[in-house]
């Protein structure tokens, strides 16, 4: 006789939304189904309640042979333009309410006659039931991504999946492959039939596409991570610096030395392999412009084509201003312009920004770059000392 499922206050559901769990593939083909199976072959011998809500198999038999140690909820079946065809059946699992559910392919276009036109609507349906769910996408699949991917790969991508969906996940595990150990799995038959293969690696699955959506991927990845760490410090109240990526901060003026300090901060960024770099300008609380527009202008479309970010803040103490975004922005560097004015003006009125700025710091590195609009640039010129 077939043992009947625990009815619902037993299954160990959590009273609120259940937890939510993401393979993130870097590509097709990279084994996130076969890593989920395994999952869920794992919870099952601890004594959960695993079934399978659907699983794709694409007629490989590993994956398959891993079906047979796991309770499968049968599949709904729907006609459209004259073909059956089979779709997770959302209202079964809901009835079975068992206490993990594994659903393949979180952005697939369900067939019309369902709930929702997105397989991801229907886990979220189950995750407000209480229903924990195991999942899986590729990285191409994600709606931020999709003109990305295409200008890559050449191919269009018209099932996606709202980026925000992936992200509200209790947990993302990344399933990663190097380019050349994925085409060795296409050529032994582990992807697509052997008659698929030559056309696939010859086309989508070419080494440098695959390179870059294993950057994608980990950059993506990497993102959502340091969200993650910031909504923990600011839930711990942990104020210092967490040297976990290199951030820059170039502080701007708005005179002539900004593209000279851009310049070197993208310098900067770029040798510590995947480096931020952010553009701040403090402007005064009166509102008053204290600086070109134009130029400001001019040195944000540079930032911005270096891959930075530009940022207007206000406040009359520049230095602190300057910190204070940088401590928030979880910053390491901070890169200022040495002084314009001269060594006279400087004696008579005391330390200018940067030498505040760097006795302000503490555990933020500060660069001081020399340009050529910088005092001792102009007394090596032969300048006038005690120009602003």
């Amino acid at each position: 006789m077939a043992q009947q499922p625990a009815p619902y206050a037993s299954t160990g559901l959590r009273s609120g939304r259940g937890r939510f769990k993401v393979y993130l593939g870097a590509a097709p083909g990279v084994g996130k189904t076969f890593r989920m199976l395994e999952e869920g072959l794992r919870r099952k011998a601890r004594g959960t309640d695993v079934v399978v809500g659907l699983v794709e198999c694409h007629g490989r038999r590993r994956t398959e042979a891993m079906l047979a140690g796991l309770e499968v909820v049968p599949r709904a079946r729907r006609t459209y333009r004259g073909t059956e065809l089979t779709e997770l059946d959302l209202d079964a699992v809901l009835a079975r309410r068992p206490q993990v559910a594994l659903i393949d392919e979180l952005a697939h276009t369900n067939v019309p006659g369902g709930r929702h036109p997105k397989r991801w609507q229907d886990v979220e349906d189950l995750l407000a039931a209480g229903i924990e769910v195991i999942t899986t996408v590729n990285i191409q699949h994600l709606e931020s991504l999709n003109d990305v991917v295409r200008k890559i790969t050449g191919v269009v991508q018209h099932e996606t999946v709202p980026d925000e969906v992936v992200r509200r996940a209790d947990q993302i595990e990344l399933v990663d492959m190097p380019p050349e150990g994925l085409q060795r799995r296409m050529v032994h038959g582990n992807v697509y039939a052997p008659e698929k293969v030559d056309v696939a690696l010859s086309n989508y699955f070419r080494i440098g596409n695959l390179t870059a959506l294993r950057q994608l991927a980990l950059l993506w990845l990497a993102g959502r991570v340091d969200e993650r760490l910031h909504d923990y410090r600011e839930q711990h109240g942990i104020h210092d610096v967490w040297e976990t990526r290199e951030r820059i901060v170039v502080g701007l003026t708005g005179g002539p030395e900004g593209e000279t300090l851009i310049r070197r901060a993208a310098r900067i960024a770029a040798r510590t392999g995947g480096g931020e770099l952010f553009a701040v300008h403090v402007a005064r609380e009166d509102g008053l412009a204290d600086a070109d527009p134009g130029r400001l202008d001019r040195q944000r479309k540079l930032v911005e084509s270096l891959g930075g970010t530009y940022h207007l803040v206000v406040g009359e103490d520049i230095p602190r201003a300057l910190l204070r975004f940088a401590r928030e922005h979880d910053a390491t560097q901070l890169v200022l312009g040495t002084s314009r004015r001269g060594l006279i003006n400087r004696l008579l009125t005391g330390p200018g920004i940067g030498e505040t700025t760097v006795d302000l710091s503490g555990d933020i590195d500060v660069h001081m770059v020399t340009h050529e609009a910088s005092g001792s640039a102009r007394r090596r010129r032969g300048g006038p000392r005690g120009s602003p």
